[in-house]
């Protein structure tokens, strides 16, 4: 077992020579971190996770070292170094560089392995978290701690949802179900919720388990195809839920040993696609056992008392399994050594269905004991031995069973039945049938050795020309490659090895020992001659492949040598690339579902098949390119028809031409070390050997100076960049020079005015402390007079006040005096108030008619008033009543005016219109005069013309009588001259009548003028109403457009018949008859 310590480093080898797993435990490797020092310690792993493409593995230590293995390109590298314990791991973001970690401060973060750097940091856990459920396009992430799980977005890094739930249920685990929307969320009550991830709305919810189940669930794992789902706790029992019918379907009892489970995870499978049969169970003891969840059946373990497992992680390719240890250490186990079941037949399709009823009660049924496979393996069985036995015995007995006996425990007779019956071999099984039928030896050692070796030269830039869009494919092409050259030197030379070995490659890709062993085998047996004619196709082979066709159709032969296509056109295409271009990958499993049946000559028959198949569009075409490109691109053809003509060629081939007499039987590769390659000129592959070497280090020394220049050019670069910073920095040194002058310039200016400014203020305090001194020196002299009038007015007080005594006492005296005299003024008003009384009641009488007469005199003033304000709206009234009239009399004499005015202007244009009217009809008098004429001279020529045809007539008679054939022959020529005057004749009168209509339409014209004078006359018109007159005159102007339209649509038509007449005068008689004549406009 290889030991690997990390110790100090960051980076390095994995293991310096590739291990081969231990047969008893199958570890590859374990992985240890020691710190040496005063006091040596070892770290603890405790997490550990797989990408996406199970090739790189991710663990996590206690002091927060995360460290990446690359199990292909044995290397390690620390990626981060967190300082804190991490609680979980996720390496399957569609960023396939980013992986996320959860630490002991319940904080999620998101690093990049390449760059070394905090891609974000996500917050929101009031407690550890526990687990990290990625989306499966890893676009999404959910992380569940104990009291909530939150649902993350991995492009932006923001939360979007939160699942809360109370503190006495509890969250056990929160994922994503595979290759699926929906969200599984196990609680701590047992109860199991499907959410739709889109709307996040129940989909279902699990009901609640048999009655009497003490299993409280704790550790939970889905297959690959999300059916079933699988629950454990405390107990050792496990619950199989099937997930579409929503059913608890089985109930499986671990061992006694067990009586916890802590772990859960499904081992993928190479036979049952996404469908996992075996179920990885960590239980209480440390120990992972296997078991097939179908069969019940414990496959293997790993682990033990003394080395517990803490966790444990498998990669998706279903190849490696990685565990964390108790002791802190990191195992990795190989899949394909613990278990022999991807070398086991699939099991029979036959089973025996047993009556359980009689023995089990309804809740038991469910119920299945684990097993060990120690005592009931097939091959150790009781029933196994008998068969060894029986097969011994067949095997001495017969030697051609023992010929069709394949590893694994098919035979090859029967793979051929199964074959014919079928046409194919099941899908599901093909690959391990091929690998029967290949005898693939799986040397790992030596398979190992081919691809430590690196790269080869010849495919380090393959991918230039064969660009792949998967760079998985692409990288398992440059290995399988690679390893194809180091085996032997041909095949770096051989330019369509690539075409050879694609669709392997892309079948294989996630076992690379056995893509490398098939097209290895496949090279050896079924491409033999190949490499004799190196670099040019294999002739011969091509010529075994003519010598068929020519047998079975020289039709087809003869129409291709006409054409001049050889078989390097239409044999050799399909050959290297194994028919790939021109069938469908169903056709191309199904085609070599035979081949690996058959002897390797059914290859070439299967080749010339398709060639016989394709005669009729092949008979068709006729240009070169039209075949080249029907033998690499795929055509419309039944290729089971092709897989029937190839049995038929093998079987009707006569043994001279057949290519079976000629190739070797199939023979596999042998075992431990790969046979020696070497059919093929040797010279030749030296030479292009050396020449590409030659090439290669011409290349190198090529780019190496390339690389000097570009070095010096970019030192050239570097020096110019830094005089022209250097001259960039000195024009800113002096810019900043001169602006920094400009600036002393403005501050010293600055300075100028402010100390201006300062000598202007002192001046302004001068003059203003003068001003306040002369201020203050006032306010003190008015002070002092103010104080002196004070003094003045308090001996005018004074003063007065001695008078005012004075007064009083002269008062008082004065006041006795007054007393006397009131007392008798008293008295004297006593008498007058009997006196007031009498002359008050006297004047109230007065009053009361002065009161009344006032009264009386106001009304009649109002009266007066309001009579008078009467008269005045009267007379306003009459004045406006006046002037409207006035005005409305002004306005009726305005319209009339206009009126008449408008109707004197409509009858000066009647009377012009009449002239022209009159000039009109004089102008059709004339031309009727020249028409008559033009008759009469017509008639005249037509009389002229008859005298013609009866003397021609005449003529004609004598002639008659001479000739019976020419005299019928011009009497038909007269009767149809005849029959042209009579319609001139016809038309002449019928146009005679058109200047009638003429003269009719003119009247008619003049007649709607006489209406339109007479109608403004025999209406009444309102002075008033101006819109009439405004509609009368565009009346009268719109039919004076139109009459003036009319009459030049007349003189129009006059013109047109004159010149008809005058063609038909031209064409029915000759011009001479009118030499006088001439046409006057």
């Amino acid at each position: 077992m290889e030991t690997c310590d990390l110790g100090g480093r960051q980076q390095g080898p994995i293991w310096h020579r590739k291990p081969v797993p231990a047969a008893r435990r199958g570890v590859i490797v374990n992985v240890i971190h020691s710190v040496k020092g005063y006091h040596s310690k070892t770290i603890r792993f405790l997490n550990v996770a797989f990408d996406s493409s199970g090739d790189s593995l991710l663990a996590g230590d206690h002091q927060g070292n995360i460290y990446v293995f690359d199990l292909n390109g044995n290397r390690f590298n620390l990626v981060q170094r967190t300082m804190q314990a991490c609680t979980a791991l996720a390496f399957n973001l569609r960023r396939k560089t980013e992986f996320l970690v959860a630490l002991a401060d319940y904080s999620v973060k998101c690093f990049d392995t390449e760059t070394k750097e905090l891609v974000s940091w996500m917050r929101g856990h009031d407690s550890s978290v526990s687990s990290i459920s990625v989306h499966g396009s890893g676009r999404y992430a959910i992380t569940t701690s104990t009291d909530t799980a939150q649902l993350w977005d991995l492009d932006t890094f923001q939360r979007k949802r939160k699942l809360n739930v109370r503190q006495s249920v509890g969250i056990q685990k929160v994922f994503f179900l595979p290759l699926s929307n929906t969200i599984l969320s196990c609680f701590k009550d047992n109860s199991v919720f499907a959410w739709e991830f889109d709307t996040l709305h129940c989909k279902y919810q699990l009901p609640t388990p048999v009655e009497g189940s003490v299993l409280l669930y704790k550790v939970f794992a889905v297959t690959r195809d999300g059916r079933i789902f699988v629950a454990g706790g405390k107990s050792n029992h496990l619950h199989l839920w099937c997930l579409e019918s929503k059913q608890l379907i089985r109930i499986i009892q671990m061992p006694a040993k067990v009586r916890a489970v802590r772990h859960l995870e499904f081992l993928p499978d190479s036979f049952h696609g996404d469908s996992n049969q075996v179920l990885g169970v960590l239980s209480q003891d440390n120990i992972m056992r296997f078991i097939h969840i179908e069969t019940c059946k414990l496959l293997f373990d790993i682990g033990s008392h003394e080395e517990g497992i803490s966790t444990a992680a498998t990669s998706p390719n279903g190849r490696y399994i990685a565990s964390v240890m108790e002791n802190g250490s990191l195992n990795l186990y190989s899949i394909q050594a613990l278990t022999q079941e991807g070398n086991k037949p699939p099991p029979p399709m036959f089973k025996v269905v047993e009556d359980w009823s009689k023995c089990m009660s309804e809740a038991n049924k469910l119920t299945m004991r684990v097993t060990s496979e120690k005592s009931e393996r097939p091959w150790k069985s009781k029933g196994s031995k008998i068969q060894n036995k029986l097969l011994k015995l067949q095997v001495n007995t017969s030697l051609e069973n023992k010929e069709n006996e394949l590893p694994g425990g098919l035979n090859k007779k029967r793979l051929r039945a199964l074959l014919k019956g079928f046409g194919e071999y099941p899908a599901k099984y093909r690959m391990f049938v091929w690998r029967s039928l290949l005898q693939l030896p799986e040397n790992h050692l030596a398979f190992s050795s081919l691809i430590d070796k690196g790269t080869h030269s010849a495919f380090v830039n393959i991918q230039n020309e064969y660009p792949i869009k998967s760079r998985k494919l692409l990288r398992v092409l440059q290995r399988t490659l690679s390893a194809l050259a180091h085996w032997s030197a041909i095949f770096a030379e051989t330019p369509y090895i690539p075409l050879l070995a694609f669709p392997f490659v892309k079948l294989f890709q996630n076992n690379q020992l056995i893509c490398f062993e098939v097209v290895a085998t496949v090279v050896v047996n079924f491409c033999q001659h190949w490499f004799e004619y190196f670099p040019n196709p294999p002739v011969n082979v091509l010529s075994m492949m003519e010598n068929v066709l020519a047998h079975h159709d020289k039709e087809l032969l003869q129409h291709l040598i006409k054409y001049n296509v050889t078989s390097q056109v239409y044999a050799w295409p399909l050959l290297e690339t194994l028919l790939s271009e021109v069938l469908t990958r169903e056709e191309w499993l199904k085609v070599f579902d035979n081949i690996f049946s058959n002897h390797p000559s059914y290859f070439l028959m299967i080749v010339v098949a398709y060639i016989i198949c394709s005669r009729a569009p092949l008979l068709h075409c006729h240009q070169t390119g039209d075949f080249e490109y029907f033998f690499h691109h795929r055509n419309n053809l039944d290729i089971n028809a092709v897989i029937k003509e190839a049995y038929r060629l093998m079987e009707a081939t006569p043994l001279d031409i057949h290519p079976q007499r000629t190739l070797d039987d199939f023979i596999p590769l042998t075992k431990g070390q790969y046979p020696v390659f070497n059919k093929y000129p040797n010279f030749i592959v030296d030479y292009q050997t050396r020449e590409w070497e030659r090439i290669r280090q011409d290349e190198i020394e090529y780019l190496r100076e390339r690389q000097l220049a570009h070095e010096l050019e970019a030192k050239a670069q570097e020096r110019k960049a830094e005089d022209e910073a250097w001259y960039r920095k000195q024009e800113l040194l002096r810019e900043a020079e001169e602006q920094r002058r400009k600036m002393l310039l403005e501050e010293e200016e600055k300075l100028a005015e402010q100390r201006q400014r300062l000598a202007a203020v002192k001046r302004e305090l001068k003059v203003k402390e003068l001003q306040f001194l002369d201020a203050s020196r006032r306010r003190f002299l008015k002070y002092q007079q103010d104080q002196r009038q004070i003094e003045l007015k308090h001996l005018d007080d004074e003063i007065a006040r001695k008078a005012s005594m004075r007064e009083q006492e002269t008062a008082a005296t004065v006041q006795d005096v007054e007393v006397q005299r009131m007392e008798l003024e008293s008295q004297r008003q006593l008498f007058e108030q009997h006196l007031i009384k009498d002359q008050e009641a006297v004047t109230k009488e007065m009053k009361e008619e002065v009161d009344a007469h006032r009264r009386r005199v106001d009304l009649e003033d109002h009266l007066v008033q309001r009579l008078m304000e009467i008269d005045r709206e009267e007379k306003q009234k009459a004045h406006r009543v006046a002037e409207e009239n006035l005005a409305k009399a002004e306005q009726k004499r305005i319209d009339a005016d206009w009126r008449l005015q408008a109707l004197h202007k409509l009858r000066r244009d009647d009377q012009d219109r009449e002239k022209h009217y009159e000039e009109i009809a004089k102008l059709l008098h004339d031309n009727r005069v020249k028409e008559a004429e033009l008759l009469k001279a017509m008639r005249e020529a037509e009389e002229k013309k008859w005298e013609e045809v009866l003397q021609k007539k005449a003529q004609l008679e004598e002639e008659q009588k001479t000739a019976a054939a020419a005299d019928e022959h011009q009497k038909q020529f007269l009767e149809d001259k005849m029959d042209d005057a009579l319609e001139l004749a016809e038309k002449l009168q019928r146009e005679d009548g058109y200047f009638e209509r003429l003269r009719v339409l003119k009247a008619r014209c003049t007649e709607r003028g006489v209406e339109l004078q007479q109608v403004p006359r025999s209406r009444i018109i309102c002075l008033n109403d101006l819109s009439a007159s405004e509609s009368s005159s565009h009346m009268s102007l719109d039919r004076r457009r139109e009459l003036a339209c009319q009459e030049r649509e007349l003189m129009a038509e006059v013109r047109r018949l004159r010149q008809k007449l005058t063609s038909r005068a031209r064409t029915r008689h000759p011009p001479t008859h009118f030499q006088a004549t001439k046409w006057t406009p």
